[in-house]
């Protein structure tokens, strides 16, 4: 008789978001009168930019003609978005990254989750706690992970570094030596950041120890302020240490259209294995590649035009995030992120545990956020807001929460 794989039975529960998304449809259907308004998952609400339909319609017309038609994409995706990704991402921030060192994808979360069966089972990972759970899952399913302890509501493998209102939500180098270290910044789901002089710290420790990391850049379009990196590939010593990560969903607003890209430098070895090589070999026989007509929108993107109006979106967000942070800040809420991120970490008032406040901000407020226990045990009593809704529902979203008694 056929056997599933049992790592999956070990993971508690559902993913995080669809529990949240659960919660919301019961909720709704209980209180049909009731205008919910989400402030929880990262999802985008804008329209594509005027410069990416262009694109795209320009793709699809060359997609009904011989002449122009293409099938397959090549493996690592199309040379024009390669090239793009290169110049603009990495060489104008002098990054030396080449186009044959970049792996195009459906997607960073993707990216994140598979890029861990190129690694032996007997690896250790580092994660931030809180942490964006796929990190975790993804291992977990591996059999990497061990076992799990519903009391302390963390896996017996794994190597957590607490990131707490102590620390700035920054993590600081783990007692043990893990192999594997993911980082996140700017970080979901606390918005918080990493300084160039601290992130080339992380670069240091893993040469030293024989780590590679795994860096998630994929809200670096939201940076604004000095001396935060917007790819670990500007640190001295990366090349040999680290694999980076990065999404078009949020910089261009591909949720639902779906790319990304995911670097591995040549000099990255295990003793004389290239794992650029692995890499390329896992990606070829289990990846067909985006679509051509998605991978000419994502090349818009670095067009003088999709720069421009890219900005313009990020901005647009970004001005939810300040609204967010500001009026609750005013309002007393003890509140982080919102600065280079589009995330709002939030302390749950009244000492309420993460899903308490869920429950109660439902109830009083319509409004939905995502419980910050779900990203893990240090992310009890707090709590995340997107700003990727619409300003109109942002507002009326804070206005509620203001007005709802405590």
């Amino acid at each position: 008789m056929f056997q599933v794989n049992e790592n999956y039975l070990k993971l508690p529960g559902s993913y995080l978001f669809s529990t949240v998304g659960r919660k919301q449809r019961e909720y709704q259907a209980a209180h049909p009168d009731k205008k919910v308004i989400r402030l929880s998952i990262g999802d985008v609400t804008q329209p594509l930019a005027p410069v990416i339909l262009d694109a795209l319609h320009k793709a699809v017309d060359e997609m009904g003609q011989a002449e122009t038609f293409r099938g397959y994409a090549p493996d690592l995706g199309y040379e024009f978005l390669r090239n793009a990704i290169a110049e603009n991402d990495y060489k104008a921030r002098g990054c030396d990254i080449s186009a044959d060192e970049i792996f195009v994808s459906d997607g960073a979360k993707c990216d994140c989750s598979n890029i861990q069966e190129i690694f032996s089972l007997n690896n250790r990972i580092a994660v931030c706690d809180p942490v964006y759970p796929v990190y975790v899952d993804s291992n977990v399913m591996a059999g990497r992970a061990g076992d799990y302890n519903p009391m302390t509501e963390t896996w017996g493998d794994v190597i957590y570094m607490p990131c707490t209102e102590a620390n700035g939500f920054s993590p600081e180098f783990p007692k043990e030596t893990p192999d594997i270290i993911y980082l996140c910044f700017p970080n979901n789901p606390t918005g918080a950041t990493i300084s160039k002089d601290r992130l080339q710290e992380w670069v240091d420790y893993a040469n030293k120890n024989g780590a590679v990391i795994l860096y998630d850049a994929a809200y670096e379009a939201y940076i604004s302020e000095e001396n935060i990196p917007h790819s670990i590939y500007e640190c001295e010593g990366a090349r040999t240490c680290a694999i980076e990560m990065r999404s078009f969903s949020k910089n261009a607003g591909f949720t639902g259209v779906r790319l990304g890209f995911t670097v591995i430098p040549k000099e990255l070895k295990a003793g004389d294995v290239s794992l650029h090589s692995l890499w390329a070999r896992r990606h070829g026989t289990k990846y067909n590649g985006a679509p051509y007509i998605i991978q000419r929108a994502g090349e818009a993107v670095y067009s003088p035009e999709g720069k421009k109006q890219l900005k313009e979106q990020v901005a647009y967000y970004m001005n939810n995030a300040h609204y967010i942070y500001n009026n609750l800040k005013d309002a007393g809420f003890q509140v982080s992120g919102g600065v280079n991120a589009p995330y709002i970490w939030l302390k749950t008032p009244k000492g309420m545990t993460s899903w308490e406040f869920f429950d109660y901000l439902l109830e009083n407020a319509n409004v939905v956020g995502t419980p910050g226990s779900g990203f893990g045990p240090s992310g009890e009593h707090f709590f995340r807001l997107t700003a990727f809704g619409s300003y109109e529902s942002t507002v009326e979203a804070i206005e509620r929460i203001r007005k709802m008694p405590l």
